[in-house]
């Protein structure tokens, strides 16, 4: 296997002058990378299961194939530091450290997910784990991460907001005067641009008249890179650089991570759009987890057996979540008038 991946290189810009090379990952990063990666590829997996036996209703939007975005920028983050993503986001919330028995059960409706059973797939939220959502809004998420970020900077808490969109939110309206806003007011926001090509089911060149999104910000000068959004280690090191400019108080930064989800936009689309064979030539050549599994394999650090305990380990969170998610009891009907005013 460590001869076959080599496409998953970084290509994030150069670093500035003067930069030393950061240091490689050490073992237990990159277990840990390899592990956090595989839960939310297990979970999705289980996920898409619970959904095809109609325990999930709506819609159901799988992170598989863009594990080391979430996982590497997790890494780079300091506590405290906010994430907010649409509704491709059950991989971010357990990056966050959200419970899997609970994102679970909110993804089938139930009285024991994050929100209750009233949020779904698209709209769970976690103060305690800084997640400050999944929104079904295509872009909003990047106008509420500003806020965030506007939050952190009249506090003065060193903070960074993170905030999560994709490549068919890039043409969004609000997202450009969040850009300018943010800029104006030097504020600490990471816009991660979730690049997979194909936003709803369109090709980018087809939807785009720039399709190197991380030269948006141009014009407002904010600056950006683009990243190899398939190599964990890549997301960590850019996202590292982008979060010391931030807290520098030298406003937002962009980063485009290119990477490619290897199931439909949702549960509900076949993906006509595009070949068997382009997906199976990303999955053989730059799939995010077994990049991960090359590098551990290439230094000694771990050889097949160990990597198969960590996937039955993994294996067994995940069942455990899918059993707590079909046993836990629907809200009762009471439930839908809370939440609704905050009561003084």
């Amino acid at each position: 296997m460590a001869a076959q991946k080599g496409a998953a290189r970084s290509r994030s810009g150069a670093k500035p002058p003067g930069t030393a090379a950061p240091a490689g990952p050490t073992r237990g990063e990159l277990l840990a990378y390899y592990r956090d990666m595989l839960l939310i590829r297990r979970f999705e997996e289980r996920a898409g299961q619970l959904y095809g036996m109609g325990l999930i209703g709506g819609f159901c939007h799988l992170y598989i194939g863009q594990e080391a975005i979430a996982v590497g920028v997790q890494a780079a983050k300091r506590p405290g530091d906010q994430m907010i993503t649409g509704y491709r986001d059950h991989g971010h919330m357990l990056v966050c450290g959200m419970d899997p028995r609970e994102v679970m059960a909110e993804l089938t409706g139930r009285s024991g997910g994050s929100s209750r059973g009233k949020g779904g797939s698209m709209h769970m939220f976690s103060i305690e784990a800084a997640f400050y959502g999944g929104h079904g809004i295509v872009g909003a998420q990047v106008s509420l991460g500003t806020g965030l970020a506007l939050a952190n900077a009249y506090r003065g808490d060193g903070k960074v907001s993170w905030a999560f969109y994709g490549d068919g939110a890039a043409n969004q309206g609000q997202v450009y005067e969040s850009f300018n806003m943010a800029q104006v007011w030097k504020l600490p926001i990471v816009y991660v641009i979730e690049n997979n090509e194909y936003a709803m089911g369109t090709a980018i060149d087809r939807s785009s008249s720039e399709t190197r999104l991380h030269k948006r910000g141009v014009s407002f000068n904010i600056p950006g890179e683009e990243v190899d959004g398939m190599d964990v280690t890549a997301v960590k090191t850019a996202a590292q650089r982008a979060a010391e400019h931030c807290r520098r108080g030298k406003g937002p930064y962009l980063l485009e991570m290119k990477t490619y989800r290897y199931r439909g936009h949702s549960m509900s689309d076949p993906a006509k759009y595009r070949t068997r064979e382009e997906v199976d030539e990303v999955r053989k050549t730059r799939d995010p987890i077994e990049h991960v599994e090359d590098l551990l394999e290439k230094h000694g650090w771990a050889d097949e057996a160990a990597l198969k305990a960590i996937d039955a380990e993994v294996k067994r969170i995940v069942a455990d979540a899918a059993e707590f998610a079909r046993t836990s009891p629907e809200p009762d009907p009471s439930e839908l008038y809370t939440d609704v005013y905050t009561e003084a």
